[in-house]
C-alpha cells in the first residue's frame, strides 16, 4: 500500500513537471530540433535569450515565464495542499488531481489523463513512436523532456546549480534530490517501521525488507536480492571479477568492503 501511495505521489509530481514543460514549449521555447531561416525571427529570438542558461524563446513572454524557473517564483498556490506553481495554467491543471477529473482516456488500455497532451504522449507507448531524434548520436526518444535532457550530455549543460555548494546538475530532479543533503529532508517514510529516507530508491529497497520482495534474481543459481547492487556484487562469484585493486600491493578484491579492510593492513 505504501508503495502504491508513493507511486501516486510521484505521478502527481511528474504531471506537474510535465505541465511546466508543455507550457514552456507553448510559450515559445526554441526547440533543439527547430531550425529557422528567417533573419528577423533569429534576431528576435536572440533578444529573448536567458542569460543564466542560454535558452532562447521566440516571444518575450516565454522568456519571462522561463525566468521563474531560476528565481523560484511561484505565486499560484493550491488552497488544498499548498503546492505552488509558477504558472496559473499549471495550478488549474493541478486542481484536477484533487477533483479527480481525467477527461482524456486511452482506448487501448483505459488509462485516463488530466490533459490531452498527456494522452498524446502516452499513446507513444502503444505505437512505439519516438519522434525526438538526437542529430549527434541518432538516439531517439518518446518524450521531449527526455530528449532535452539527453542533449545536455553532448553540450555539457548543467542548468540546475546548488546555491549552497555550487554543484550543478543536468536534470532538475537530481538537483531536487541533492538539496535534501543540505536541508536534511527525508520525505519518504516507511509505514511499517517509521524509518524515513532522503531518496525514493532507498525507500523502495527498504520496503522490500517488510514485503519480502526480491526482484533481482541471479540467472545462474537462482539466488534473489532486494537490491540490484547486491545482485551485481553476487555475480562476481560466478564471473570471478575482482574490480577493487589495492594501489600499494596490487592485490584485487571482489568487494569494496574487502579492499577497505585490506588497506588498513598497510596504513596500520
Amino acid at each position: 500500500m505504501a508503495l502504491k501511495e508513493e507511486d501516486q505521489d510521484q505521478n502527481k509530481r511528474k504531471e506537474e513537471n510535465q505541465c511546466e514543460d508543455i507550457l514552456q514549449f507553448i510559450s515559445g521555447e526554441k526547440s533543439e530540433q527547430t531550425k529557422t531561416s528567417s533573419q528577423n525571427t533569429a534576431l528576435k529570438t536572440k533578444s529573448n535569450t536567458c542569460h543564466q542558461c542560454g535558452k532562447s524563446f521566440s516571444r518575450k513572454q516565454g522568456l519571462t515565464e522561463h525566468m521563474k524557473t531560476h528565481t523560484g517564483e511561484r505565486h499560484h498556490t493550491c488552497q488544498q495542499c499548498e503546492r505552488s506553481f509558477s504558472r496559473k495554467q499549471c495550478l488549474t491543471e493541478h486542481m484536477k488531481i484533487h477533483s479527480g477529473e481525467r477527461p482524456y482516456t486511452c482506448q487501448q488500455c483505459g488509462k485516463s489523463f488530466t490533459r490531452k497532451q498527456y494522452l498524446i504522449d502516452h499513446m507513444r507507448i502503444h505505437t512505439g513512436e519516438k519522434p525526438y531524434t538526437c542529430q549527434q548520436c541518432g538516439q531517439s526518444f518518446t518524450w521531449r523532456n527526455k530528449f532535452t535532457g539527453h542533449m545536455r550530455i553532448h553540450t555539457g549543460e548543467k542548468p540546475y546549480t546548488c546555491q549552497q555548494c555550487g554543484k550543478s546538475f543536468t536534470w532538475k530532479q537530481n538537483y531536487v534530490d541533492h538539496m535534501r543533503i543540505h536541508t536534511g529532508e527525508k520525505p519518504y517514510i516507511c509505514r511499517h517501521c517509521g524509518k524515513s529516507f532522503t531518496w525514493i530508491q532507498n525507500f523502495t529497497e527498504h520496503v522490500r525488507i517488510h514485503s519480502g520482495e526480491r526482484p533481482n534474481t541471479c540467472q545462474q543459481c537462482g539466488k534473489s536480492f532486494t537490491r540490484k547492487q547486491k545482485l551485481t556484487d553476487h555475480m562476481r562469484i560466478h564471473t570471478g571479477e575482482k574490480p577493487y585493486i589495492c594501489q600499494q600491493c596490487g592485490k584485487s578484491f571482489r568487494y569494496k568492503k574487502s579492499l577497505n579492510t585490506h588497506v588498513m593492513l598497510h596504513t596500520g
